[in-house]
């Protein structure tokens, strides 16, 4: 009887000792990985802004799905351009006199094609659309274009963004949910990691600093 009382307790304290290493270690844990999978998922969100910065430049506005911006990628081209300050004399009716006149002259170099321009032998744009993160490899970003009026003008926007519940699928519900509700100048805050807006003029993420810093 009394072996029988030792080994229950023996389990209970062992039960107790694991859930307490648990709830201390466990944060660190989820830190840990959540912290390698933003990495990952950025780096891929900068890859996705390098090519729309780039297809609005060429096209004068933002792809509005992965297909227009891989295809894009694999065929847009950009042309090489210098600018140099000329002038001319032109005679001026009003004065009666020739008058100095200063442009801006622009020379037609060359072209390059946008993949070696971005990208140079790496295929990695192709899987712009997915999440790089095992499991959750047939998950893709969502994103979006459009044109808002901003003080009188018509400038082109995107977003582009991802449930942090997607890339923390597997993780700790309790902590996703605390992650989701983070506010914070070093943190991604909200449920969402989030690249331009639709709101305003922004090609930047909501990701803290520390992560530029990982790969630009």
């Amino acid at each position: 009887m009394k072996l029988g009382i030792q080994v229950v307790l023996w389990v209970a304290s062992i039960f107790f000792a694991y859930k307490i290493y648990d709830s201390v270690n466990g944060p660190i844990k989820f830190n840990q990985i959540k912290n390698e999978r933003y990495s990952i998922v950025i780096d891929r969100m900068k890859d996705i802004r390098m090519a729309q910065i780039a297809h609005k430049d060429v096209k004068g506005f933002y792809a509005n799905n992965f297909d227009s911006l891989i295809k894009f990628v694999d065929e847009g081209i950009f042309t090489l351009i210098e600018k140099r300050d000329s002038s001319y004399l032109e005679y001026d009716r009003t004065y009666r006199i020739d008058m100095l006149k200063e442009v801006i002259v622009i020379d037609t170099l060359g072209t390059v094609p946008v993949k070696d321009s971005l990208f140079g032998s790496s295929t990695r744009y192709k899987n712009m659309a997915h999440i790089p993160i095992d499991g959750v490899k047939d998950s893709t970003f969502t994103i979006k274009s459009e044109v808002i009026n901003k003080n009188g003008y018509n400038v082109p926007v995107f977003e582009v963004k991802i449930s942090k519940n997607v890339i923390l699928y597997d993780q700790n519900t309790d902590l996703v949910r605390q992650e989701n509700e983070t506010v914070s100048v070093d943190g991604v805050n909200g449920s969402e990691i989030i690249l331009g807006s639709l709101s305003n003029v922004s090609t930047n993420g909501n990701w803290p600093t520390i992560f530029d810093a990982k790969r630009e």
